[in-house]
């Protein structure tokens, strides 16, 4: 209890400082502000499905039904938390750009990453018995992971975009970037890795409750 409530106050003091502490970027004005939503989901998306596909091999050779558990936990909030990205994306393009949606490299490539782990959660609906699921599910997101880096990373420094480069200082490079800016973006990413491990941990304890109850019932049958 006292770690859920010190995540939600580390999220709202890291929003007040994102908000009123930081300053803005030139260039962007107050769409700046999307930053401290939209690169946090993109990146926290990523370590929800590498999680993802990680307990997946491990259900591949464990057969343990604890790390289905956990792959389709973390599936099911990299999709919710690419779904964040992309809302918070097609705001700030609205605002810069005049169009919520551009088919720019970014936006495509997490469209379809959308897609990918759309079919992952299909997948998982339509197949029937426990342990048949788990084991085409583990295989199909082994795989399906191979895309997002290449989605991701890849693919938008491929080809011409419209989106902005990078604000946050890369590898090796010098920036006049406002540390405020950067302590209050890595506050978020912080609250935020907090938050998906805390929801994922919900959603694995109700997976597993489901399952007792389900088992009790065809006990009782």
């Amino acid at each position: 209890m006292i770690l859920r409530v010190l995540l939600f106050v580390w999220i709202a003091a890291a929003l007040v400082a994102g908000f009123l502490w930081a300053p803005t970027v030139e260039d962007l004005g107050e769409t700046t502000r999307v930053l401290y939503f939209h690169i946090p989901s993109a990146w926290i998306a990523v370590l929800a499905l590498a999680w993802s596909m990680l307990h997946s091999l491990l259900y591949l050779r464990t057969r343990r039904l604890e790390h289905d558990d956990q792959a389709a936990a973390a599936a099911e909030l990299g999709i919710l938390f690419c779904v964040g990205a992309t809302v918070s994306g097609s705001l700030w393009a609205r605002a810069q750009w005049g169009s919520y949606w551009n088919w720019d490299p970014r936006e495509t490539s997490i469209f379809f990453v959308l897609l990918i782990y759309g079919a992952y959660l299909a997948l998982r609906s339509a197949v029937e018995g426990d342990e048949r699921r788990a084991r085409l599910a583990a295989i199909y997101s082994a795989i399906a992971f191979v895309a997002v880096p290449f989605l991701m990373f890849v693919v938008p420094r491929i080809y011409a975009t419209l989106h902005p480069s990078p604000i946050l200082p890369q590898a090796g490079e010098k920036t006049g970037m406002d540390p405020r800016i950067r302590w209050s973006f890595l506050a978020m990413l912080v609250g935020f890795t907090g938050l998906f491990f805390w929801m994922m941990s919900l959603r694995v304890r109700v997976t597993r409750a489901e399952r007792r109850r389900l088992e009790t019932r065809e006990a009782g049958a």
